[in-house]
């Protein structure tokens, strides 16, 4: 995989992350559709939401030390086997606990291929410059398969029913393996007997990880933020809701595009300016944003945090390969990851008890200062980085 381009085998991975990821993003639309059409609560259908990140909470770290083991295909494979059968079982037993378990593996399989996918893109590149591109490049495939797989559960539901849907997303797993099998996998690395054995707690003690981290939870959790606030803010204010799903829609795709762009222009770019230009810029905008009414000016909002916050994971991907041992390298994609789902399991309720009690504009203007006082950890990134 040379070359900052989109390489055949890069392109491959690509279709591959695509496909189980549209696995897990159709099951997790039309599970909670089937729950409330069942009968079962909000609540319910919440905690069945939330299953599928915990899952990826608690398998990203053996994930990652599996695929420091066993490369890429053997994780890529099992994650297609759970995915598979997780969408499976919801044909053949379409109730609420097995739905349940559907969640589970689905988003188990998609947490473990995903670390399995990141690791082996980032082996593969060869500098700093082909990190940040190939990392931009793999980034548009969950923008692609968050559209693709709810929007074919959709049709398959409103037009053949929720089994035939489940069906379908049991078979984008297959599909995945179709593009991921022919891929080269790497040499394993075997680690010296110095560096043998240590525990993955110890990449957090070490200051830039631990900072890259943070960095990473605070500009996860505003997309978190944009994605609860916003609903609640268009309801607030008397939006349709398809005026609500153009606004998100459009921070989606401008996050996507940005990436896009991204490889064109990586070899002209620093990680830790990127990222506190994104913190900086998320900041004003959370500023802005409850103060502007219009739909059209939350349309421009939204449209200008995709782009900022559509910045980030490749960044923090190429800082975090170039910051952590080769053999770890999954340990670290799964710490990551596990950062991120907690926040995902975890915040959506903080913001909203937050809400209830200062409002749902107080939300944005402190999630934005938190951010602005976060950016300090990004400039410090740079200053450890400096010759």
């Amino acid at each position: 995989m040379t070359g900052g381009g989109l390489s055949p085998a890069l392109a491959r991975l690509i279709a591959g992350h695509i496909f189980l990821h549209a696995c897990m993003a159709g099951t997790r639309m039309a599970a909670p559709l089937l729950a409330l059409r069942q009968g079962h609560s909000e609540a319910a259908v919440g905690v069945l939401l939330a299953l599928f990140a915990l899952t990826q909470v608690f398998l990203a770290l053996p994930a990652g030390r599996y695929a420091d083991r066993h490369g890429l295909r053997r994780p890529m494979g099992l994650s297609v086997v759970a995915a598979t059968v997780g969408a499976g079982l919801a044909v053949a037993f379409p109730v609420f606990p097995v739905l349940c378990l559907s969640a589970l593996l689905t988003g188990g399989a998609t947490g473990a291929a995903s670390i399995a996918l990141q690791r082996h893109v980032g082996r593969a590149a060869e500098n700093p410059t082909q990190l940040k591109q190939v990392f931009s490049w793999l980034a548009i495939g969950p923008a692609i398969s968050n559209f693709l797989g709810p929007f074919s559960a959709g049709l398959m539901i409103d037009h053949a029913g929720f089994r035939p849907a489940f069906l379908l997303m049991a078979a984008l797993p297959l599909v995945s393996w179709f593009w991921v099998k022919s891929v080269q996998d790497l040499p394993p690395v075997i680690p010296s007997d110095k560096h043998r054995g240590g525990k993955a707690w110890d990449l957090v003690r070490e200051p830039m990880f631990r900072r890259l981290l943070l960095v990473n939870w605070f500009l996860s959790s505003c997309w978190d933020v944009h994605t609860f606030v916003v609903p609640v803010l268009g309801h607030e204010r008397g939006l349709s809701a398809s005026v609500i799903g153009s606004i998100l829609g459009a921070f989606a795709i401008a996050a996507a595009l940005v990436r896009v762009v991204l490889p064109l222009i990586a070899a002209h770019l620093r990680e830790w300016t990127v990222i506190a230009g994104a913190m900086i810029a998320t900041a004003l905008l959370f500023g802005i944003y409850p103060l502007v009414h219009a739909p059209l000016a939350m349309g421009m909002c939204s449209i200008l945090l995709g782009l900022a916050l559509g910045t980030v994971q490749p960044m923090i991907m190429s800082m975090l390969h170039q910051i952590t041992p080769e053999h770890r390298h999954g340990e670290a994609v799964a710490l990551r990851m596990m950062a991120i789902n907690a926040s995902s399991v975890t915040m959506p309720m903080l913001f909203g008890l937050a809400g209830t009690a200062i409002g749902i504009s107080g939300v944005f203007w402190i999630t934005g200062a938190i951010v602005a006082g976060g950016s300090r950890l990004a400039f410090k990134l740079g200053e450890a980085r400096a010759p």
